[in-house]
């Protein structure tokens, strides 16, 4: 059964999902949506997802709708280097497992590993009406997503900085209702106000601007890479005592152009302080004390709790 709020309402799902079916005998038909909602259902148990809207957004949105022609580059990275492997076809029931799929293999794009944005969508958790901001949307496919989880009467505002990408993403995302793809430099503009900030990019420094843009309840997800070896996912949450930081995990991405600059930091923490962290403390209402992490020139991590009244946190 399909959700009643979930992305399934547009019109062009409904038609590409026909589509699908009017491309395939009965057992294919069956093999590739059988594909589809086990694809689905591991990533809701990887993600530990409490809300099964994320199962159904995941089982609903075609993957290969988002990606370029097939056969697809598959990525394959260890300890002893990086690869890609080709797809056997075209067919997009190769595309129903928890792999990275290239978007540009000479610049290392991919299209995100489904089970890290499953663990994310499960700790941002979009609801519908609520207003969302995708900030390295690529291709779409996740904006797709997000906007699935944020209807009815929610919006995506996605942000990407590649004039091809953006194109694409425009041309995939043209049906989805109240979605909206800005082909430019999140970092430097002025975002709309934001219940969901979410961050496919690696930053260095977080733009005070983003902060700014979150309304009260608001959650700003993104990948931190205070280091060089050092990728971990902080999920930002503004409550009317401070803003609260969760560690979501570790995590890798592209440099967010703009927002990756080491030089930005006091001192690069190592993995055990950035555990430590619990909140994040905007320079012009709190001066750094002895609990700080990390220090920005507008903002800076402590380990304090927002409701530590020892530190002046949240005051």
């Amino acid at each position: 059964m399909i959700h009643p709020n979930l992305a399934i309402r547009h019109e062009s799902i409904a038609d590409i999902l026909k589509a699908d079916r009017m491309e395939r005998n009965d057992h294919e038909t069956r093999q590739y949506l059988e594909a589809r909602a086990f694809y689905a259902k591991l990533l809701a148990a990887s993600g530990r997802s409490s809300d099964p809207r994320i199962e159904q957004a995941f089982r609903t949105v075609p993957r290969e709708h988002f990606l370029p022609p097939g056969p697809w580059r598959i990525f394959v990275g260890n300890r002893l280097g990086e690869a890609y492997i080709e797809t056997p076809s075209a067919d997009p029931i190769h595309l129903y497992q928890n792999v990275l799929v290239a978007l540009d293999e000479k610049k290392g794009l991919n299209n995100g590993q489904p089970s890290l944005h499953a663990t994310w969508f499960s700790a941002v958790l979009p609801k519908p009406g609520e207003d969302a901001v995708h900030i390295g949307a690529g291709r779409g496919y996740y904006s797709a997503i997000l906007s699935a989880l944020v209807s009815p009467n929610g919006s995506v505002t996605a942000y990407e900085i590649d004039k091809r990408l953006a194109l694409a993403a425009r041309e995939h995302l043209a049906r989805f209702e109240r979605v909206r793809v800005v082909n430019t430099d999140a970092v430097t503009s002025e975002l709309p106000k934001a219940d969901v900030i979410y961050v496919n990019a690696g930053i260095t420094s977080l733009p005070l601007k983003w902060i700014q843009a979150l309304r009260l309840g608001g959650r700003l997800i993104f990948p931190w890479r205070p280091k060089e070896r050092i990728g971990v996912a902080l999920l930002l949450t503004k409550r009317e005592i401070g803003i609260q930081v969760d560690m979501i995990g570790f995590a890798s991405f592209v440099s967010c152009i703009g927002a990756s600059d080491e030089k930005a930091l006091s001192a690069a923490p190592d993995v055990d302080a950035v555990r430590q962290i619990r909140s994040l403390q905007l320079t012009s209402q709190q001066k750094p004390d002895d609990s700080a992490v990390v220090i920005y020139k507008n903002i800076w991590f402590s380990r304090a709790d927002i409701s530590d009244p020892s530190s002046g946190c949240g005051h």
